[in-house]
């Protein structure tokens, strides 16, 4: 397969806050790397969104023919309460909250990600690796970095020299001056410049830190939060650690990296500064920022008691996630979204009027009898198609595919067989776990539909065309008495069974 057997794919690139026609570099292959979460606490509304648009992307970059490679970090160890490396470990301070260790800590919040992702309907990336499976190799580009005059050293760790790298701040579209500026507010004073930023910390002898490492510089300690990704994007997306070394000269730039839009001006920006530093070389192709979710038109948080969980729907009879994923389909994923009790009470209503509407359809004769492809062939079915992919296509226009979506389903002139392969074939992309959902419904169109009733059916039929309308009414009663429903319609009858 080679790039023009792919769909066209347009993707907005943060970097040149630009839509552009996706390239990737080894097509059809893209490697795509998703900065995961940090497992100290529990999965809440904004991560749900975050990680369903990166399913939604990996779905899309599979629809238009090409073969992603996804891999998601899981931040275990490093990420400071402030994100320029500043005040204290988030999993140190939680585990320390309740009264676990670490490593426990870790495993139980690791495990409620795992199982939110699943129930909706998000597929694993192709690996998740932990950072503190990739403590040696953090180390080795720290002294990269210091090799390469991008990094000095201070009384509490090993820093990244930003004033020696010229591009800093060129994702965020601001200046070095305008960065320094927003982080006036840090007190550390051997800094060389506000915005420097650590690369590996030393752990203070007066805290007891369950997670630390020795290191080449004498002091046992732990990684910074940025390094983390940098790191696990080179190894597992490119082939730059082997036998204990780093080759820098071996890193491929990478395809797509996803994230927050919450992480341009810090977090993705530190990243750029020191994987370029290291190799030399163009860390990212194509950035992909998702926009902020607020609930009830505030920024979610504790103290305003409005962060949301995976419990705090279920306690709200949202055990099912199905209806949460439809409702983050209404929203493109650059706008900022706005979560509402009332909004998720109106998508489950709408999506289960989509499942039973699917039911009905799929419990028709016809479903089972006509060729899977023969609604591909008419104009009608053959538009639709062209404006899901445009929708789908066009930076990862949701809430226009959801339009086709509702108008293929309001289309009583197509065959029920053809409105449910359309949106099948559709759902690959939605993730909307349709088949699963009318599975019922499906089994029951796939039972073997007794000679008898055909035939009964071909009779009724006949006398209706010579219009014997007495004797079509005593053969309905009998198709009726064996078990089905008959219903005539432009396209032909369509037989129902029996509840």
């Amino acid at each position: 397969m080679n790039q023009e057997k792919t769909k066209k794919l347009l993707l907005f690139n943060t970097l040149t806050r630009q839509l552009e026609l996706f390239k990737p570099i080894f097509s059809p292959r893209v490697r795509v790397y998703t900065c995961g979460p940090t497992v100290y606490d529990h999965t809440h509304l904004g991560h749900m969104r975050t990680y369903t648009n990166t399913d939604i992307l990996i779905r899309t970059l599979k629809y238009c023919d090409y073969q992603p490679y996804q891999v998601m970090n899981i931040t275990d160890v490093g990420h400071l309460t402030s994100d320029r490396n500043t005040g204290e470990d988030k999993l140190e301070k939680a585990a320390q909250r309740e009264g676990v260790d670490a490593w426990q800590l870790v495993k139980k919040y690791s495990q409620e990600f795992f199982g939110v992702l699943d129930k909706l309907n998000i597929n694993n990336p192709s690996v998740t690796p932990k950072a503190t499976e990739n403590i040696a190799e953090m180390i080795l580009l720290v002294c990269e970095l210091e090799k390469k005059g991008f990094a000095y050293q201070i009384d509490d760790g090993i820093y990244f020299n930003t004033s020696r790298f010229s591009n800093y701040g060129q994702l965020a579209n601001v200046s070095l001056a305008d960065l320094e500026e927003g982080a006036r507010v840090e007190k550390n004073i051997e800094k060389k410049n506000p915005t420097d930023f650590a690369l590996w910390k030393f752990s203070n002898l007066k805290e007891n830190r369950q997670m630390e490492w020795p290191s080449p510089w004498a002091k046992r300690g732990f990684p910074g939060w940025h390094i983390e990704c940098s790191v696990m994007a080179m190894k597992y997306l490119s082939d730059c650690f082997k036998g204990g070394k780093f080759y820098p000269e071996r890193f491929e730039t990478i395809d797509i990296h996803t994230g927050g839009i919450e992480h341009i001006n810090v977090h993705h920006t530190n990243e750029i500064a020191q994987s370029e530093a290291a190799t030399n070389k163009k860390f990212v192709n194509y950035w992909l920022h998702y926009n902020w979710l607020q609930v009830d038109g505030r920024k979610m948080s504790k103290s305003l008691g409005n962060f949301f969980t995976q419990k705090d729907l279920a306690d709200r009879g949202y055990q099912d996630l199905m209806f949460l994923r439809y409702l983050f389909l209404n929203t493109h994923y650059r706008k900022r979204m706005n979560f509402t009790w009332e909004a998720l009470d109106q998508a489950k209503k709408t999506y289960q009027e989509i499942i039973y509407l699917l039911r009905k359809i799929i419990s028709q004769e016809e479903v089972i009898n006509q060729e899977t492809e023969e609604f591909r062939q008419t104009e009608k079915t053959s538009s639709y198609f062209t404006d899901f992919n445009k929708a789908v296509t066009t930076d990862l226009n949701m809430p226009q595919a959801l339009a086709v979506v509702h108008r293929v389903l309001k289309d009583k002139g197509l065959f029920g067989s053809t409105r449910w392969h359309i949106l099948k074939n559709f759902d690959q992309v939605l993730g909307l776990d349709l088949e699963k959902q009318v599975s019922g419904a499906l089994r029951e169109s796939k039972k073997k539909i007794p000679q008898k009733i055909k035939t009964l059916v071909e009779v009724r039929q006949k006398n209706r065309q010579e219009e014997n309308w007495r004797q079509a009414d005593l053969v309905r009663a009998q198709i009726e008495a064996g078990g089905y429903l008959i219903e005539d319609t432009p396209t032909g009858p369509k037989l129902t069974p029996k509840k």
